[in-house]
């Protein structure tokens, strides 16, 4: 699954401890844990659908783990979830009426339905799920979504890797393509912000 539900926090160093360690040249630089880029504390999640198990006061307060490895929210009831970064299809910065928030949507398809089914049907939303990440502090929003973005980063898909190879002589032509400059939908907008950080790779500076 996309995302699971834990009741700890997986193993993970600082930024400090990584180069601690690898300044040390250990045996195995696989055996290094993961590092934390980011955590927050006073968050709240909304998930649609529901996670079973995972209720609204559970999502109502905890902190936030933006680990190299996944993805956690942890309850201040105990209760958490991960989730793995290869579903995270896609995350932005939003600023909706609603309030300041990372939205992000998991591709999760339903196990007893496999994915090549619903490829005629176009989009099909049974197979995703939105994650909301709402911060008490709205200042953290930036450095969430950088932290976030860079650890997805190191996590690409590997069906795109496979169809780039696939496709390595196909030829496109950059006029078939428009550029959006409105400002109606605030989603499009941080959406095109998302994608060009991973064109670019110009926000992310690995250790």
């Amino acid at each position: 699954m996309a995302i699971t539900l834990v009741s700890s926090v997986p193993t993970h160093i600082s930024e400090e401890e990584h180069k601690t360690l690898s300044a040390s040249t250990p045996a195995s630089f696989a055996d290094i844990p993961p590092v934390l880029r980011h955590r927050e504390d006073n968050v709240s999640v909304t998930l649609d659908p529901p996670l079973e198990s995972f209720s609204p006061q559970d999502a109502a307060s905890g902190t936030l783990y933006v680990i190299e490895s996944v993805l956690v929210f942890l309850s201040a009831t105990g209760r958490g979830f991960q989730v793995e970064y290869p579903s995270i299809t896609l995350h932005a910065i939003s600023r909706a009426e609603s309030g300041p928030s990372i939205y992000c949507q998991l591709d999760e398809p339903s196990p007893e339905e496999p994915a090549e089914a619903t490829e005629e049907d176009g989009e099909d939303a049974s197979g995703m799920r939105e994650l909301v990440i709402i911060p008490q502090n709205p200042s953290a929003l930036e450095p969430i979504f950088e932290s976030l973005s860079f650890c997805a980063s190191l996590h690409p898909d590997p069906n795109e890797e496979d169809e780039m190879d696939d496709d390595e002589d196909a030829f496109v032509d950059p006029g078939e393509f428009e550029t959006f400059n409105g400002d109606a939908d605030a989603e499009l907008s941080e959406v095109g912000k998302v994608r060009s950080d991973f064109l670019n790779n110009s926000r992310f500076n690995p250790y």
